[in-house]
């Protein structure tokens, strides 16, 4: 399992935590919680060790099954299936299993030999990995997490951002790994799928960590809660289910406020008595000692915890232009002899509303990069209505340069602002001092997402392209690109399995991937959002 001692992180100068310490250990079921920013991103890949902590000491036992937010597979050519499979090694060896079941047919009868001799090994190496039940204990995940068989028999390259993230998922949960450390597992599932998970999860037998903002998840599922508390760089622990651990901390800051009033109280009382007695010289030493008592007291006691703050999330000023800034026609997109989707026709009105739908892997990314321009279609074509200014947000976060810094990443996108200006706009997504210095790299999905929405704000955008903008995001940042999305003049095509954030758009119309059918949006399209 994993031990966690004197733990201390920093990016760059800023420190994240110090001395935290706590253990995972078989059956701890364990919720990571704290605003965006706060570390939690950091802590899960230093635990699954790709980096190193600044001080302390992390000591880990068996495997570990690691989910982050982003996965990264250097192998894209690689079938789904395979990169599944190989979590128990099986990948290989089926491969060669079926090379030598071809080479048993052989007219050769020294080639058949072979073949079979190797076929018995690595039949006796297949058992040894679980064999066929293992086969159908990964095809049961598979189904459970919408990965069909025509996903499954797809190359990595060829598949969505949400089904390369959820063949991953499908990877660690088939892993013999007792431990796992989950980065925001529920984004890109389904409904049925997220409830699936959660059962799973609340009968895992190892012990895990996870990071979501699902509630409902980490109220089932989590025994422990860690907190990560920004602003004291440290980590409370509570060995306590979800909704003790609300009413714990409640009380917890309760009993903060009243030593902290105490403790003032009794301290202000001591320094008044003091600075009636420093005036007199016979007096001054009294005086003094009173003063490190009164200051003694206030050591270590924090008052109210200082609230966590929340980006001032917006949408820019939509530039003018003409009627139909936008349209699509005919737009048609195939992997081989996949179709993903074809014949989509889309007119994009200034002001116009538009959410598209469609399951996990119909192509709504893969429409929305063809509007961007970063996407070419296989027949149709996208025309530049008079005046488009186009704001493009990637669920991957493709518009960001990770090798560059964050406000090196909005110098390219405002070149025309001043410094001043493009650190205002930074500054109201949480970005100031020398958080503007950080390579965009080492950010959290949650800083990710805030910065590649700062970039929007000074494109004076009068389409904006969004692709699941609530993903990674706390509940307060969520609310804020909700409260964004309703007032926003511009016209918007939205993918998003949110229904909270289709409920904001208010759209006027809805896509339907993969046959492209436009149609009016009505309430009886709303239960389609969380399968989408």
């Amino acid at each position: 399992m994993i031990s966690v001692s004197a733990l201390e992180l920093r990016i760059g100068a800023r420190l994240l935590m110090d001395e935290v310490s706590f253990r995972v250990d078989a059956g701890d079921k364990i919720g990571l919680v704290g605003r965006n920013g706060a570390g939690k991103t950091t802590m899960t890949k230093i635990l699954a060790g790709y980096g190193q902590p600044t001080a302390g000491h992390i000591e880990r036992t068996g495997a570990i099954g690691y989910l982050p937010q982003d996965p990264r597979v250097e192998d894209m050519t690689q079938l789904a299936r395979d990169r599944i499979l190989s979590a128990r090694g099986l990948d290989d060896v089926i491969t060669k299993m079926r090379t030598a079941e071809d080479e048993m047919t052989s007219a050769d009868d020294a080639v058949r030999d072979r073949a079979m001799r190797r076929y018995s090994t690595l039949e006796a190496r297949f058992q040894a990995n679980g064999g066929y039940a293992a086969e159908s204990e990964a095809a049961t995940i598979c189904a459970n997490l919408d990965l069909p068989e025509r996903i499954l028999a797809q190359p990595l390259e060829t598949l969505s951002g949400g089904q390369r993230r959820r063949v991953e998922l499908a990877r660690i949960l088939f892993s013999d790994a007792q431990t796992l450390l989950l980065d925001e597992p529920t984004n890109h599932l389904d409904q049925d799928s997220i409830v699936w998970l959660r059962d799973y999860l609340q009968h895992f037998s190892g012990g895990f960590i996870v990071i979501s903002h699902d509630v409902e998840l980490v109220e089932r599922t989590v025994n422990k809660v860690l907190y990560l508390d920004a602003n004291r760089q440290c980590v409370d622990v509570y060995n306590m289910g979800w909704k003790q651990y609300l009413a714990q901390r409640d009380q917890d800051e309760a009993r903060r406020r009243r030593e902290y009033a105490n403790a003032e109280k009794k301290a202000s009382a001591l320094r008044a008595q003091a600075e009636k007695m420093r005036a007199k010289a016979t007096k001054a030493v009294a005086a003094q000692n009173m003063l490190k008592r009164a200051d003694r007291m206030m050591r270590g006691l924090e008052g109210e915890r200082q609230t966590d703050r929340v980006a001032n999330i917006r949408f820019p000023e939509p530039a003018p232009c003409g009627k139909t800034p936008l349209t699509a026609q005919g737009l048609s997109k195939s992997y081989g002899s996949l179709e993903i989707f074809r014949g989509v026709d889309l007119a994009v009105d200034r002001g116009s509303r538009v959410v598209v739908l469609g399951y996990n892997g119909a192509g709504k990314t893969t429409l929305l990069r063809m509007l961007a321009g970063v996407g070419e279609p296989d027949s149709g074509q996208v025309h530049a209505g008079h005046g488009l200014k186009l704001g493009y947000y990637a669920q991957e976060h493709d518009t960001l340069d990770t090798s560059r810094s964050v406000l090196a990443n909005m110098k390219s996108a405002a070149p025309d602002l001043s410094d001043t200006d493009q650190r205002k706009i930074l500054g109201s997504f949480l970005f100031s001092g020398d958080d503007v210095d950080k390579p965009a790299a080492v950010l959290s999905g949650g800083e990710k997402t805030r910065l590649a929405l700062a970039t929007l704000v000074a494109s004076s955008a009068n389409v904006l392209l969004l692709d699941e903008p609530t993903n990674n995001l706390d509940p307060a940042s969520r609310e804020e690109i909700l409260s964004a999305l309703r007032t926003y003049q511009g016209a918007v095509v939205l993918v998003t399995h949110d229904e909270g954030a289709v409920e904001a758009l208010d759209p006027e119309r809805v896509v339907l991937l993969p046959d492209g059918v436009e149609d009016l949006y009505t309430a009886e399209y709303q239960d389609l959002v969380t399968l989408a």
